[in-house]
């Protein structure tokens, strides 16, 4: 009976315990990275990669053995499945991703491409379609915890948006432009668990310029400087709350 009871009080620990990481993730937000957020040794793209020459449509770069994330490849094109557009001159993204469904690159949306930007110091760049004026969304086929990219040209504030989201399309939040040029977007989750599957840019307002995206950045939370993660662990468990449950230490 005593060896019964042990285990039975193990499972509800060990259940407890899932219960208050999945709490802990329910509760997790975004917050926005500022310029030189991200390390040197982060991973990044820059549209100038040999093999990847102006014109490419919907390029796709693949990274092997990246520190906290493994393999990941990194897919562009305008929207989502499940996402729609709206507009002829400047196209716009309506709707979300197919809810409760893989995140997934729609092959039927408009195109992104590689274009030359001479608004941009550092082109070549990235842009949807029409050019400069269309919508680019960014699929990461393994999640990371944080995305930067630099955006613009803009020429005006508050006229484009970045949204991103989990790997079953739910959003987890969106920033839009605050300043004038070329401004750095930089996305990160609060606890430093790799969370962000893909993101959106789009024009949600008056940006009579157009924008394109260059120098995007992503990595685990080790790529990220400043953002001090709290992981859960499981050394804590069952050191007492009343008879079932057990504390989940944290380390700093």
């Amino acid at each position: 009976m005593g060896d019964c009871l042990r285990k039975c009080l193990c499972l509800l620990g060990v259940a407890a315990a899932v219960c208050f990481v999945g709490a802990l993730d329910a509760q997790a937000t975004l917050v926005d990275l500022g310029p030189g957020s991200f390390t040197p040794l982060a991973p990044q793209i820059t549209f100038s990669e040999a093999g990847y020459p102006t014109g490419t449509v919907n390029p796709v770069y693949s990274f092997t053995a990246l520190p906290g994330l493994g393999d990941v490849t990194v897919g562009f094109d305008g929207i989502f499945v499940g996402q729609g557009t709206a507009g002829t001159t400047v196209v716009t993204i309506t709707g979300s991703p197919t809810p409760g469904s893989p995140l997934t690159l729609d092959p039927n949306g408009p195109q992104t491409l590689i274009n030359v930007d001479g608004a941009n110091p550092t082109s070549p760049v990235l842009s949807g379609t029409p050019t400069f004026n269309g919508p680019v969304s960014v699929l990461f086929s393994t999640p990371v915890a944080g995305v930067g990219l630099d955006g613009g040209y803009f020429d005006a504030i508050g006229g484009t948006t970045i949204e991103a989201f989990d790997s079953l399309g739910n959003s987890l939040g969106t920033v839009t432009n605050s300043q004038l040029g070329i401004e750095f977007y930089g996305l990160a989750d609060s606890t430093g668990a790799n969370v962000i599957s893909g993101i959106s840019f789009y024009i949600t307002g008056s940006e009579p310029a157009g924008f394109a995206i260059d120098n995007l950045t992503f990595g685990s939370a080790q790529d990220i400087q400043d953002l001090v993660p709290e992981p859960v662990t499981m050394a804590g468990l069952l050191l007492g709350v009343g008879t079932l449950a057990g504390y989940v230490r944290r380390r700093r």
